[in-house]
């Protein structure tokens, strides 16, 4: 059976492709880079001020590097926000508000009533400032419920950048564009840094040594990825020829991005491939559920998933069999790198997986039924059913130690972070889907589908609807940040990234994932194409 999805550009590229030799050794670029972040280290050390320690931070996270700095910024946000702090200038008052927060901080947005006049709305004269206006506007998106305050300032600020934006120049006018499109707070952070190394060189009082390093980090990163692309298009290939399920999605490096988005450090290897992998079984299981299996077959599959073992394969129709011993085959493989690298025991892998499988199929028994649940009764099951609740229960598997302790326990509760991340995808992907659907045999009413029913309403007012619970995700998930234990904010950190990247995939009502010509750009800017030195 042919695919209905168009097929990836990617498919066998990174299993065949040799980048081009750089200009400059591995070897040479790796003593530069360690020498540049010896000189970063002393910069901290040797600044002071609260202003510039607020300055240093933000360049250094915006340019991609602050995983190398990740104890300094630490320390020097604790004293920032232990330390008084009078200012009356918009940008500076804004930039301590968003980093603090963003690090798990707490501010009150009573800091910004300062900006206000008596009549209780905001003062005219910061439209005069735009760079204070965009750092205001940034600030702002990192709200949290029953901030009516910063509410008014997203209200306010975008107004007035929108009217500002035709005046103003680079790259200034860049970032204003860039950031009324998604707001710093949202933005993936590697695309960001991209976007933002050209442009920084631009700023008054650019450090040539943070842009230095930020491209030298940039491109030895790149080659550990592209060994990982190749490795995974290869693992790919093999599994792909052997279980002959020719009708599903071949997104395997899309699959890699997403991991690569929760973590792109180089010492994140296994939990990055193991991540890409799972997210590669979930799809071809998806697949299977919404275009090729009929309710009998997905129960026998799904029957054979929950017993797991050998002798279940007898339960699964003739042109699955394949496909189920790979997955039981996969699933030893990532039992073997994962106690081969001291990890925790796969077992909980395991049991969400089949929660998983269990997820699909009560979405096929509606379909089979023609059943249009309730709006909270769709949003819970597919919320689960995207995957989003079992992949951080995979990535705390796979951290293992590397996580704080108690860690694990945490995501297997589901966790109101893990909640909104998964909300946000499945109703992002709804509202992509909505506008145009996928090609296969039909899906189960949508939330879309099941808003307009249950409220009677048009598709317009459904979707603002949706946006509007979106947006309450997202508070949800900067509220996240101060709700957890401190030594918790590590592992909050990597399910924000993991939300952060859902605007990449499913961002102006687009499904990304699906029509993933979508992806190519950013496929080639992160893995393709190396930062010029």
């Amino acid at each position: 059976m042919a695919s209905v999805f168009e097929p990836s550009v990617w498919s066998d590229f990174f299993r065949r492709y040799k980048p081009q030799p750089p200009n400059i050794s591995q070897e040479w670029m790796k003593t530069r880079r360690d020498k540049l972040k010896k000189d970063v280290l002393l910069l901290f050390k040797t600044c002071t001020n609260n202003l510039d320690r607020m300055t240093l931070v933000d360049v250094v996270q915006r340019l991609g590097i602050e995983h190398l700095f990740e104890e300094q910024t630490a320390t020097a946000l604790t004293d920032i926000h232990r330390s008084e702090f009078n200012s009356s200038n918009l940008h500076d008052v804004s930039l301590r508000f968003r980093l603090l927060r963003e690090h798990g901080l707490w501010v009150s947005p009573d800091v910004f009533k300062t900006f206000k006049g008596e009549d209780g709305t905001f003062n005219h004269d910061i439209t005069k400032d735009p760079k204070g206006l965009l750092c205001f506007y940034n600030a702002a998106y990192v709200l949290t419920h029953g901030e009516p305050l910063l509410e008014e300032a997203i209200s306010f600020t975008k107004y007035h950048l929108e009217s500002l934006a035709p005046s103003l120049v680079s790259p200034l006018a860049e970032q204003v564009k860039r950031a009324l499109h998604v707001p710093l707070p949202r933005t993936y952070r590697r695309l960001e840094a991209l976007q933002y190394m050209p442009e920084y060189e631009k700023e008054v009082g650019y450090n040539p040594t943070l842009l230095e390093l930020a491209k030298l980090e940039f491109n030895l990163l790149q080659s550990v990825h592209l060994k990982e692309l190749k490795a995974i298009s290869e693992w790919y290939n093999d599994l792909s020829a052997y279980v002959e399920l020719s009708f599903a999605r071949d997104r395997v490096v899309e699959c890699y991005l997403w991991g690569y988005s929760v973590f792109y450090e180089e010492e994140y290897s296994l939990e990055r491939m193991i991540f890409a992998k799972c997210t590669f079984v979930h799809t071809l299981l998806d697949d299977i559920n919404d275009v090729r299996a009929t309710l009998v077959e997905y129960r026998k599959l799904d029957t054979a998933i929950q017993r797991w073992n050998e002798s279940a394969i007898s339960l699964v129709p003739d042109y699955l069999k394949k496909f189920y011993n790979k997955l039981l085959m996969c699933f030893r493989e990532f039992e073997d790198e994962l106690t081969l690298n001291g990890r925790y025991p796969i077992d909980h892998i395991k049991k969400t997986f089949q929660q998983q499988s269990k997820f699909y199929l009560q979405e096929a028994e509606w379909l089979h039924q023609n059943h249009k649940p309730s709006f909270k009764d769709k949003l819970h099951l597919a919320a689960m059913s995207t995957g989003v609740t079992a992949l951080c229960v995979y990535t705390m598997v796979c951290m293992g130690d590397g996580a704080p302790k108690g860690a694990l326990e945490w995501a297997l509760g589901y966790p109101d972070v893990i909640m909104a991340c998964a909300k946000i995808g499945r109703l992002m992907n709804d509202l992509a889907g909505s506008s145009k659907h996928r090609n296969n045999r039909g899906d189960v009413a949508n939330c879309v589908d099941c808003y307009v029913s249950e409220h009677k309403v048009t598709d317009k007012v459904a979707f603002a609807a949706i946006d509007s619970m979106i947006e309450d995700e997202w508070k949800t998930t900067n509220q996240a940040r101060f709700e957890h234990r401190r030594e918790l904010f590590p592992v909050v950190q990597r399910v924000v990234n993991f939300t952060l990247s859902l605007p990449v995939y499913y961002g102006d009502r687009k499904d990304a994932f699906t029509f993933s010509t979508h992806l190519n750009g950013i496929i080639k800017n992160l893995f393709v194409k190396p930062i010029p030195i």
